[in-house]
């Protein structure tokens, strides 16, 4: 017997929707849930599910294995979730994440948690042929930035490997983006794109996402995650410059196959190789049309950089600062942070202070 449909969620998996999600669980009892959505959806079943087996609070998962922690002290299980996905952008069908937005404070927080993984996963990147040309973008560029940060923090031991998946998957997105956008229903564009996002879900089981997702949790309100992330990372990557010069010579690379970098910036180095990187990477947004300073945003307020810096702070997304090439602690924030938002603000990299 099958129960359902039931809605999926909104954008950024607000509270609400998981709750609602949740209580359906509930009355329903199921023996496993199964979910076809994008990310938000998936994300928020991952956590109705959660809540449904553990109760409490969704504030109360937030972090690091507090799912498995709670499940272990009970002798409980989750449900299994069948995860469909239908749009190619988080890979959430695929990772131990669960991103969660509260709309009364506009700020997403974090499931981290190998608990949440759907044992099973279905992708027909076929599907991804009805996405509209923004929401195109923004998976694109939420896979990218996948790719991309993982990269910039990878551990020694984690290094050749995260560097494997994170140039093919940037590639592939690179290489594909425009035509996916301008011709939705090229099946080889949309394939690429699909592999692509799907090597950022990879990413992020090997390494973790930092600066730009971080700050983009603070913005939810004004702008979409994949977006936000596209803005940000240039001006954490000439923060991050000194600490990722291998990692930067690759992506000069890359980038001068797609006239994205001129072929005169390969044989830069230090701050001015970051600053190369940074302005491809802006080359690309505006290839597709998307804004490159927050100051061109509609609604954006010193009260969004405020919220950014005081969510940095806060202990359930301290991973965040953990992952940065040039970790910081949240004493370190004002002072190294805030700048990097006030140059992403009118596009003045000088503004940055690096360690």
């Amino acid at each position: 017997e099958i129960a359902g449909p039931f809605p999926s969620a909104q954008p950024n998996s607000p509270k609400e929707d998981v709750s609602r999600i949740k209580e359906e669980i509930l009355r329903e009892k199921p023996d496993f849930v199964l979910v076809a959505s994008g990310g938000s959806g998936i994300d928020a079943t991952k956590a109705a599910i959660v809540l449904a087996i553990l109760d409490g609070n969704i504030e109360d998962y937030f972090g690091i294995g507090k799912v498995t922690e709670k499940l272990a002290a009970e002798g409980k299980k989750l449900l299994p979730c069948v995860a469909v996905q239908t749009a190619s952008g988080s890979s959430a069908h695929l990772t131990k994440y669960s991103n969660i937005t509260d709309l009364k404070t506009n700020q997403k927080k974090i499931i981290v948690d190998e608990a949440v993984i759907p044992p099973r996963a279905l992708f027909d990147y076929g599907l991804t042929k009805s996405m509209s040309t923004s929401f195109t973008s923004d998976g694109a560029f939420d896979g990218l930035a996948h790719c991309l940060e993982v990269y910039y923090g990878a551990s020694p031991e984690s290094f050749e490997k995260a560097q494997e998946i994170a140039l093919t998957g940037i590639e592939l997105i690179v290489s594909s983006i425009e035509k996916a956008t301008t011709e939705p229903f090229d099946i080889e564009a949309r394939e690429a794109l699909g592999l692509g996002t799907d090597l950022g879900g990879y990413a992020i089981m090997v390494g973790g996402t930092n600066g730009a997702h971080l700050t983009s949790f603070s913005l939810v309100d004004i702008l979409s995650h994949g977006r936000a992330c596209a803005l940000l990372n240039p001006y954490y990557t000439v923060f991050f410059a000194s600490s990722i010069q291998k990692q930067l010579k690759k992506l000069a690379h890359l980038f001068s196959k797609y006239s994205l970098i001129d072929e005169s910036s390969l044989s830069l180095d230090g701050q001015e190789l970051g600053l190369a990187v940074a302005k491809a990477l802006i080359a690309l947004s505006k290839r597709v049309g998307y804004p490159t300073t927050l100051g061109e945003i509609e609604g954006m307020s010193k009260a969004h950089i405020e919220r950014a810096l005081q969510g940095a702070k806060n202990p359930q997304l301290e991973t965040k600062l953990k992952n940065m090439p040039v970790p910081m602690t949240s004493n370190m924030v004002d002072e190294y942070m805030k700048p990097i938002l006030e140059a992403a603000l009118n596009g003045d990299f000088s503004l940055i202070k690096t360690l």
